[in-house]
């Protein structure tokens, strides 16, 4: 997959506070993603995170989210 910071990703399972929603803030063999629902952000194994994803929107300026 071709996932570049300031990509939202709609995974398959929710967050605890009910969002879907995550902005990636950092690509590697780990993702750092930023739950759009609370703020909270955590690290991922890229594999884990690849395989839970539901829906990919690509940010269409390539620029971070802030």
């Amino acid at each position: 997959m071709d996932i570049h910071v300031g990509d939202m990703l709609e995974l398959k399972k929710a967050h605890p506070c009910g969002s879907h929603t995550w902005q990636v803030l950092r690509v590697g063999m780990d993702f750092r993603l930023r739950c759009q629902g609370c703020g909270h952000e955590l690290m991922i194994p890229r594999s884990k995170a690849e395989k839970s994803i539901k829906k990919w929107i690509r940010n269409p300026e390539g620029a971070p989210q802030e």
